[in-house]
């Protein structure tokens, strides 16, 4: 190893040390304080660690409060979404790459320029739409609504990594006898599903996360899902730091436990959208 390359290393290492460490930091407290007893949690000494670790507010969260069907909305809603997004997003991503037709790029282009509209924007005229279905106080419809903020992004991506699939592999399948659907769904959908892992994941953490809809089109205590339940800890008078610490680690640790397990074909999909044609 070359000495000149060695105080690079060693400052490339503490700067990415810095960077773990500072991302890391409210994660490692969250967690800390939801262990802490209510004594050291308000007490006039800073703590970092909890001398007594306990798990009455993990008790307390499941039993006193409706988080158990916060979550189940949560992950029906976002299951939903993900499903509904992937779907759409294939078969636009699949017809912008593989077919021609008047007005495609400027499609390409609308689609896109969409997303740059805050959400807010689009939440009274959604809110009024699923009203005149009656989709209002309904999982189904928050999915929906979820699913329209998320396709803009999602069809783009879907695209990109559709178009860095070579065309001569659905002519190959159609060659042997497969139809255009049966290629799509035996050799092309094979190759692009690190690039759908990767539209996935980003349209679950959106709908896992979303707390504006949510708080819109969610009336009922039972429909509420996480972000929403979870900020009615807090009132006028009082906030339940020990429930709300408890309920953001539970919240978290489903979104950690599926990035490790789809990381691999995350980061391949991630780097089949770096392909230009």
């Amino acid at each position: 190893m070359d000495r000149r390359t060695v105080p690079q290393k060693i400052m490339l290492l503490a700067a990415v040390l810095a960077t773990v460490g500072f991302v890391a930091f409210p994660l490692l407290w969250m967690l800390s304080s939801s262990l802490m007893p209510y004594d050291e949690l308000f007490g006039r000494r800073l703590r970092l660690l909890p001398t007594a670790p306990t798990l009455g507010h993990y008790a307390d969260l499941l039993e006193r409060t409706r988080f158990p069907e916060y979550f189940r909305n949560s992950a029906i809603v976002a299951a939903l979404a993900t499903v509904g997004a992937i779907v759409c997003a294939t078969l636009a991503g699949y017809g912008l790459t593989r077919f021609r037709f008047p007005g495609k790029r400027a499609i390409s282009g609308a689609v896109l320029f969409t997303y740059m509209f805050p959400p807010i924007l689009m939440a009274i005229p959604l809110f009024v739409m699923l009203k005149q279905v009656g989709l209002t106080n309904n999982l189904f419809g928050l999915a929906l609504a979820h699913i329209s903020f998320a396709m803009p992004l999602a069809m783009w991506l879907s695209a990109i990594f559709f178009r860095a699939i070579p065309i001569e592999l659905d002519e190959a399948a159609m060659i042997d006898g497969a139809s255009r659907l049966g290629a799509l769904w035996r050799v092309i959908l094979p190759v692009a599903a690190p690039g759908l892992v990767a539209i996935a994941v980003f349209v679950f953490v959106l709908s896992w996360n979303d707390y504006l809809f949510s708080l819109i089109l969610m009336v009922a205590e039972a429909k509420k899902t996480l972000p929403v339940g979870v900020a009615g800890f807090q009132d006028a008078t009082s906030v339940e730091w020990g429930l709300i610490m408890a309920g953001g680690v539970l919240i978290t640790v489903p979104v950690m436990l599926g990035f490790m397990l789809v990381q691999r074909w995350l980061i391949a999909g991630l780097g089949a959208g770096a392909v230009k044609e």
